[in-house]
C-alpha cells in the first residue's frame, strides 16, 4: 500500500488522483476534516466519478508530528509520497516552519526506517537549492547551498528537511527528492500559491517584480514523482521545472489568457524595500500577517535560471509548455462557480 502525506494540498491531491485512477491501493493522512473537500474539488476537475475514486482512499486522521497516529498510518505501507509542508515566508513563522518541515520530515523518515519502507519520495522546492552569485548562471542540482546567505525561513526549513531525507538514505532508505518550481494547477485559489496569483491577476495587478523564477505544471510534477518511484533510481534529487520566465512575462501571459489588463509598472528593488519595511511595521502595530518579507522582496528582484536537463535525461521526460499549463488553469478558474 502507498501512503501520501499532504494529500489535501495541490500536489498531494493530484498524486492521489493519479494513483487511485491507476487502481493503486492508497492511504492518505489529513489534519482537518474540512480540508477533505479540497480533494473532492480537485478530483471533480478531471472526472465525473468523484465519489468512487475518493472513497477508494483509506483516510487516517493525523499530522506529521503525531507519532501514535502515524504509527497506525504506516501499517502495511511499502511506499511513501511525502507532500506535506508548511509554506510561509513570514520570519515569525520560523519555529512553526521548523516543526512541520524539518521535525515532521524527520518523523516520516524515522517511520520509513522502522517500517522498512521500500522507497520514499519527498517534495522539496527550488527554494532549497543554492543560488549562483551571478544572474543568468544556470542553477543545477549540484549548486551549493550557502547557509551564510540571507535565505528565507521557508528555504531554510525545506533545506533542513532534505537533510533529514539524506540522513534516512544513510540508514537504509531508498529515496528520491523533487525540487519543483512554482507549480501551476487548479483548485486552490486562496491562501497563497500559484492559484491565488491567478486570482490576483484576474482581479488586476498593477506591478510586477523585475526578477524571474521557474514554473511547472502540476501534472508534470506528479508524473515525474511517480515515474521516479517506479524506476530503479534511488538517492537522487531533481529540479522539476518546465520554463524559466520573468515575473512580468508570466503575469502578462496569464492576463492575456484572462483577457484582462496586464501589469504596467515594475516594482523596483527600492520600492519593494520600502514596502517590506512598511509591511513589517504594520505587522508590529496591528498583528496582521506579513505579506512581504525582506528575503522574499530580494528574491523576486533577482533573475534566476534553473536547469531541468537531469530529469529530462534520466526519465526521457518532456515537460508541458507553460502556455498550455496556464491556459488550462485559466479555464478551470473561469469555470469554477465557487470562487
Amino acid at each position: 500500500m502507498i501512503l501520501v502525506t499532504g494529500g489535501t494540498g495541490l500536489v498531494g491531491s493530484h498524486v492521489l488522483f493519479k494513483l487511485v485512477s491507476s487502481n493503486k491501493p492508497v492511504r492518505a493522512i489529513y489534519r482537518r476534516a474540512h480540508k477533505l473537500e479540497a480533494v473532492k474539488k480537485v478530483f471533480g476537475y478531471y472526472t465525473q466519478d468523484v465519489d468512487t475514486l475518493y472513497n477508494s482512499i483509506e483516510w487516517v486522521e493525523a499530522n506529521i508530528n503525531d507519532i501514535p497516529a502515524l504509527d497506525i498510518a504506516f501499517k502495511g505501507i511499502t511506499q511513501v509520497y511525502h507532500c506535506a509542508a508548511f509554506i510561509s515566508f513570514e520570519p515569525d513563522k520560523y519555529h512553526e516552519l521548523r516543526k512541520v518541515n524539518i521535525k515532521g520530515t524527520a518523523n516520516i523518515v524515522n517511520l520509513c526506517i522502522s517500517n522498512a519502507i521500500e522507497k520514499l519520495c519527498y517534495v522539496s522546492s527550488i527554494a532549497a537549492i543554492g543560488h549562483e552569485p551571478h544572474p543568468d548562471t544556470l542553477i543545477t542540482e549540484t549548486t551549493e547551498w550557502n547557509p551564510e546567505q540571507d535565505n528565507s525561513v521557508y528555504a531554510i526549513t525545506k533545506y533542513g528537511a532534505e537533510m533529514e531525507v539524506w540522513r534516512g538514505t544513510q540508514e537504509g532508505i531508498n529515496a528520491v527528492i523533487v525540487n519543483p518550481g512554482i507549480i501551476l494547477g487548479p483548485g486552490f485559489w486562496k491562501g497563497g500559491g500559484s492559484g491565488s496569483l491567478f486570482r490576483q491577476i484576474y482581479k488586476g495587478l498593477k506591478y510586477h517584480p523585475k526578477g524571474s523564477s521557474a514554473y511547472v505544471d502540476v501534472w508534470d510534477v506528479v508524473t515525474t514523482m511517480i515515474q521516479l518511484m517506479e524506476s530503479d533510481i534511488i538517492n537522487e534529487r531533481y529540479i522539476i521545472i518546465s520554463e524559466n520566465l520573468t515575473f512580468k512575462a508570466f503575469q502578462h501571459k496569464v492576463a492575456k489568457m484572462f483577457n484582462v489588463k496586464p501589469s504596467s509598472k515594475e516594482a523596483s528593488p527600492l520600492l519593494l524595500a520600502m514596502v517590506w519595511r512598511l509591511d513589517w511595521l504594520t505587522h508590529k502595530l496591528t498583528g496582521k500577517r506579513r505579506k512581504l518579507s525582506k528575503q522574499l522582496a530580494k528574491s523576486i528582484s533577482v533573475k534566476t535560471v534553473y536547469d531541468n536537463s537531469k530529469i529530462k535525461q534520466d526519465l526521457n521526460f518532456e515537460f508541458k509548455p507553460i502556455d498550455n499549463a496556464i491556459a488550462q488553469v485559466v479555464t478551470y478558474y473561469l469555470d469554477d462557480s465557487s470562487i
